[in-house]
């Protein structure tokens, strides 16, 4: 899927529309482990993943707690640094080698300017990324380990196969050893 069919989710804009956004696009290429925004950094620039995959994580002395995974055509970022242009807590880091395209924090408030469709395109992007957080929480606080499991296999199994058990395990918030019984006896 192209970004614009990707964009065309969840809000119809012209092709012209589309056009001007992406004239606004530049392409940057990340190879496996590279970090894109670490605690501290503000992220300046909004990614598009066209190749490869992301994890976006907590460190802490005792473990990696994973927040999110990004991949192709979906929009790869620390949400809240790039919204509120304010210091990342947590870190984006590439899991394989990835090329994205990105439009810098400035460039896409003018578009918000110049295009509502643009503008309303993003606010709706937004919401259904809102309402993916709330699912988010709502599994990992009230379904079982199975459950979970068998949830994030519907909605992301290509991953199985691209992160490793352990990364995967974390977003899930299941023990690697729980995980790998799950992965030898569920089949999805």
């Amino acid at each position: 899927m192209d970004l614009y069919e990707f964009f065309n989710l969840f809000y119809p804009i012209s092709q012209s529309e589309y056009d001007l956004f992406r004239n606004s696009l530049k392409v940057k290429t990340f190879k496996k482990g590279d970090l894109i925004i670490v605690p501290g950094q503000v992220q300046k620039e909004l990614f598009f993943v066209r190749k490869g995959v992301q994890m976006s994580y907590v460190e802490t002395v005792t473990r990696i707690h994973v927040v999110a995974f990004t991949y192709p055509p979906n929009p790869c970022a620390i949400p809240e640094s790039f919204s509120f242009q304010k210091p990342s807590t947590y870190s984006l880091t590439c899991l394989s080698d990835s090329e994205m395209e990105y439009i810098s924090f400035e460039s896409l408030q003018q578009l918000f300017d110049k295009s509502q469709s643009i503008e309303r395109l993003f606010r709706r992007m937004t919401e259904a990324i809102l309402a993916g957080l709330i699912n988010r929480h709502i599994e990992l606080h009230a379904l079982s380990m199975e459950e979970r499991y068998r949830a994030f296999c519907q909605r992301s199994s290509h991953l199985l196969q691209l992160v490793p058990h352990k990364f995967i395990a974390s977003y899930l918030n299941i023990d690697p050893t729980n995980f790998s019984k799950l992965f030898n006896t569920i089949r999805i």
